[in-house]
């Protein structure tokens, strides 16, 4: 990663990237349709304004487009500790042995071994609960590792997707929704693990992928759960001192060789957002 501003020694910093945002350009309801988003081309001179279905536009037979299939978890979790103070959850990772790690928002952290209720859905009555076990991924971690039951024996991803949120990003202000738990997910979400959905792809609908596939575009994936870090705030002038969060990706045999044959043919690999790249 290049942390100097290009023809210059000088290191990026913060304020390189202040600009304006108006508030009511921040959307707080997706379109009607995926694929009916605005969409910007900067392949020219001069930046052009599309909408989002003139991508077919852009590609050409041959080009392989790579996509993130990560899913995103009703990670969020709410509840309150025997001694009545509320808890939140946000499930960062899923471990083993019905394990979790996660974030907590609570006014004073309960000990270790303390048990919180959480909030079942409506009409549930299965007794959903979170133990604490202690900090992850050591002694001094800034996550929470618990462990997550019910009288289902549900495994936590089925304990999540039964009483847990969809984790809307802190600049959606609404509560989340019905509406959210489909549209907050790619068409072709598979693999359950992410916090956060990898937004560029959000756009794409049955109807538009199958335009690109008729047109001879490859398709292929990667799997990268996007985590809680992807929201925090970057607070050093120097960009170079930020310390970058991790997350679990997993990158397929099968997407590596399409890689391989797109470039030996000529044609272009397109990564569809930065969770793919």
């Amino acid at each position: 990663m290049h942390h100097t501003v290009p023809g210059t020694s000088r290191p990026f910093a913060l304020s390189d990237f202040d600009f304006c945002l108006p508030p009511e350009l921040i959307a707080q309801h997706p379109a009607s349709e995926r694929s009916g988003s605005r969409l910007l081309d900067g392949t020219q001179s001069l930046p052009i304004d599309r909408t989002f279905t003139e991508v077919p536009d852009l590609l050409r037979a041959g080009d392989l487009m790579v996509f993130n299939d990560t899913r995103v978890m009703n990670a969020r979790l709410f509840g309150e500790k025997p001694t009545g103070g509320k808890v939140e959850l946000l499930v960062e990772r899923v471990l083993d042995s019905n394990q979790v790690a996660a974030h907590m928002r609570v006014s004073k952290k309960p000990d270790v071994g303390t048990t919180i209720k959480l909030n079942a859905a409506a009409g549930c009555s299965d007794n959903p609960s979170a133990t604490l076990l202690g900090r992850w991924p050591d002694a001094h971690g800034a996550l929470f590792r618990l462990v997550l039951s019910n009288d289902a024996g549900d495994d936590p991803h089925a304990l999540m997707a039964r009483h847990g949120h969809v984790p809307l990003p802190p600049y959606i202000t609404h509560s989340d929704s019905p509406e959210d738990v489909q549209r907050y997910q790619t068409v072709f979400a598979k693999n359950p693990g992410a916090v956060a959905a990898p937004t560029a792809a959000l756009h794409f609908d049955g109807a538009l992928l199958a335009k690109i596939d008729a047109m001879g575009v490859q398709r292929a994936h990667v799997t990268l759960h996007v985590g809680a870090g992807t929201f925090q705030p970057v607070k050093t002038e120097n960009l170079a001192e930020h310390q970058m969060h991790s997350e679990w990706y997993n990158v397929p045999a099968a997407t590596q060789q399409a890689v391989a044959d797109c470039r030996a043919r000529g044609g272009r690999v397109v990564a569809v957002g930065t969770t793919s790249v």
